[in-house]
């Protein structure tokens, strides 16, 4: 794509050459002549100075360090994702309908979708426009897919689930499985069918591996613009809200309500039945056991030591009650220290 046209579709300023063919988005270091870079932050300007990309997305107090061409934007960063949806190579997930697919013939399908080998439909499920399932997925009785979605191998979707337009779903995701609701009866474990379903809105991703469970009564619902990374877990009646993105392997326990344009940091994990308001950043590996009501920054965890500083502070924390019964005695005892010595101030 010349780069002429990349400039008109991300409505970004053309400084330079626009007859630049560009094929590919590249590292700021590594890039050559055919390639687009970008430089959000200018603590690394001196690179721009040596790297041979044929275009660099840069905002305007960078361009004078720009060798060859350049864009100029607001946000960099975004630029570079928007060059790289447009020349994006990723192959298509599925073409046409493979003679393998089993579709029931309750099921509904829109226009232009595509199934790969292997893809089970059940009865009275509904498939919108321009959907794309990969080989092996399974769509169960009565779940919706919404228009352009996107469906990578192997994902389960179970009955009664629906997905929103545009969302991209990878591969081993499953969505809809049971809840983890039990009745213990002297000792026995009795189950409690899980009757409610999942409700993903659209523009959702969510990445490998990733379960979400369907509700116990009511659903679990993952609003719109909502990404989700691999291997997560997101228990029954949980509710994710609009443009939240949640890091790697974060664990929801049942009952979680996150707000919206939340950041939450990979391997965390939520309690219970707490809620999480708006614009809340957790940092990885956070313990999260209290609600939230304030917006902001909360972490928690210890950093990793060398292992003989980890077993001193181990050993350490096991004390640490003691050490506050200790505490609270020689506080008490100053207390009383001081009132003698100011009896005796007064007394003189």
């Amino acid at each position: 794509m010349l780069l002429s046209e990349i400039a008109k579709r991300l409505d970004a300023r053309l400084v330079g050459n626009g007859d630049v063919e560009i094929v590919k988005v590249a590292n700021l270091k590594t890039a050559t002549g055919n390639e687009i870079s970008f430089l959000s932050d200018s603590r690394y300007k001196d690179v721009l100075s040596e790297s041979a990309a044929g275009a660099v997305i840069v905002r305007e107090a960078d361009v004078e360090h720009v060798k060859g061409a350049a864009l100029v934007m607001g946000d960099p960063y975004v630029g570079f994702a928007r060059v790289a949806q447009l020349l994006d190579t990723t192959p298509q997930i599925a073409t046409g309908i493979h003679p393998t697919a089993i579709v029931h013939p309750t099921a509904t399908l829109g226009k232009n979708v595509a199934l790969g080998p292997y893809v089970v439909i059940e009865e009275h499920a509904v498939i919108g426009d321009n959907v794309q399932l990969g080989a092996h997925v399974f769509v169960g009785q009565g779940a919706h897919i919404g228009a352009d979605t996107k469906v990578y191998p192997n994902v389960s979707l179970y009955h009664g689930v629906k997905i929103g337009e545009h969302c991209l779903i990878q591969s081993g995701t499953v969505i809809g499985g049971d809840g983890f609701g039990y009745a213990n009866e002297k000792g026995r474990w009795l189950k409690i069918p899980q009757t409610g379903a999942v409700k993903i809105g659209s523009f959702v991703e969510i990445g490998a591996c990733t379960c979400i469970d369907r509700g116990a009564l009511d659903d679990t619902v993952i609003e719109d613009n909502v990404i989700i990374d691999n291997l997560c877990q997101v228990a029954h009646n949980v509710k994710i809200g609009f443009g939240t993105a949640v890091a790697g392997a974060t664990v929801f326990a049942g009952s979680v309500t996150i707000g919206k344009f939340c950041i939450i940091g990979g391997t965390s994990v939520f309690n219970g039945h707490i809620s999480i308001c708006d614009q809340v950043t957790i940092s990885g590996m956070c313990m999260v056991m209290r609600s939230i009501d304030k917006p902001g920054v909360y972490s928690s965890g210890i950093p990793a030591q060398s292992n003989r500083e980890w077993r001193l502070t181990a050993a350490r924390v096991l004390h640490i009650n003691d050490m506050y019964r200790k505490v609270n005695e020689m506080e008490r005892e100053l207390e009383t220290l001081k009132a003698t010595v100011n009896a005796q101030v007064s007394h003189t």
